[in-house]
């Protein structure tokens, strides 16, 4: 077998290893290294181009060291903020959140909102002199005074302030007319909507009750602003309230009103063997009447006591003090209740009475609800 020749590198490569391992010291160690002698640089000129390329360079030794660390700043060294803070400090002043108020100020804003006052249209109403559109309409006549002076439209008064209207205003509400109807199914209470028609259609001579003690003839005029004051749904029956008079509206249906409103609804009660709808108040838990008496919520809110007791065991009696859209129908779901009737009897001290189906009266002068 034939023995490999040894491999001898010349003059000029070993010069590039030694100058390649000087770089290398150089690059580890900050001091400079010191410079080839001009003679190895004019040999390192003259080597042959036929030389040898050199060896490459281990993986070891092409690594680079990592730089060294930046020292930290002294102390009178100033950090730069970060951008969030430059950001902050270069917007005007102007554009910083205002304080919040105390707890002394937000107490002192409605006594200053009271100190103010009130408008007078409102507090006519809350003084039960008119409705706040009749309020308006009778300022704009000249017809309202404050402490013996001629109001103006917008104008606001204290509670100690003398409120008086003129005589004409008296004898114009003295016109208006409040009249009582037996709604019968199938009649919407306001607007005529989805082809039915408004409990109103049905205020004309011809369902005049014969019986009614007013003595007040009929007249175009009186249907005029005529509103019902209390809705009854479609599928709903009994005394419908329609008025003229602002004040009658506001203690019926205002904000404030307490008055009562007494139903009689007739039920049945969904179990798992099926519906009930005879001898219902034997099957049904007491439990759940006493929620309907109190703990029911509607839209979010928790609904007043009511009076709710059996009056037969297919019908309960519900006396309510407040009005929200389909509440007996709804309290009524909650537990378990399906309602199949429901008739308005009162509404306050005044009864449906007598008073034939899709027949109406005046409310009477002796009156009051």
């Amino acid at each position: 077998m034939t023995e490999r020749p040894s491999l001898r590198l010349s003059d000029a490569q070993k010069q590039l290893r030694e100058r390649r391992a000087q770089a290398l010291e150089r690059l580890n160690n900050p001091s400079p290294a010191p410079e080839p002698a001009p003679a190895a640089r004019s040999e390192l000129r003259s080597a042959p181009s036929s030389a040898q390329p050199p060896l490459r360079q281990p993986a070891a030794e092409r690594t680079r060291p990592l730089p060294p660390a930046r020292p930290s700043p002294g102390p009178a060294a100033r950090p730069y903020p970060p951008p969030a803070t430059r950001l902050q400090a270069d917007l005007p002043a102007r554009t910083h959140s205002a304080p919040r108020a105390t707890a002394a100020e937000a107490t002192l804003r409605p006594q200053a909102a009271a100190a103010e006052g009130t408008r007078l249209n409102k507090r006519m109403a809350e003084l039960g002199m008119c409705s706040r559109r009749e309020g308006d309409a009778w300022i704009e006549k000249g017809w309202v005074t404050v402490n013996g002076q001629v109001a103006v439209m917008g104008m606001l008064v204290q509670a100690s302030d003398r409120i008086e209207v003129a005589e004409a205003a008296k004898g114009e509400q003295k016109h208006l007319v409040t009249i009582l109807l037996n709604k019968p199914m199938g009649f919407v209470s306001a607007q005529a909507e989805d082809g039915h028609q408004p409990a109103i259609a049905l205020i004309n001579p011809r369902s005049h009750w014969v019986e009614d003690g007013a003595r007040i003839r009929f007249a175009n005029h009186q249907l005029q602003g005529l509103a019902p004051a209390g809705r009854l749904d479609i599928d709903s029956v009994g005394l419908l309230v329609l008025t003229q008079d602002g004040r009658v509206a506001r203690q019926l249906i205002g904000e404030d009103s307490e008055v009562e409103k007494e139903y009689l609804v007739r039920v049945t009660y969904a179990t798992t063997a099926g519906d009930v709808a005879t001898d219902v108040q034997a099957v049904f838990p007491p439990e759940r009447l006493a929620l309907l008496r109190h703990g029911l919520s509607l839209d979010g809110e928790p609904l007043k006591p009511a009076q709710v007791e059996w009056q037969n065991p297919e019908q309960l009696r519900f006396v309510l003090n407040q009005g929200k859209k389909r509440q007996i129908r709804r309290m009524c779901e909650q537990v378990g209740l399906k309602v199949v009737g429901l008739k308005r009897i009162r509404m306050g001290k005044v009864t449906l009475g007598n008073l034939p189906v899709g027949q109406w009266r005046y409310l009477g002068a002796h009156e009051r609800f």
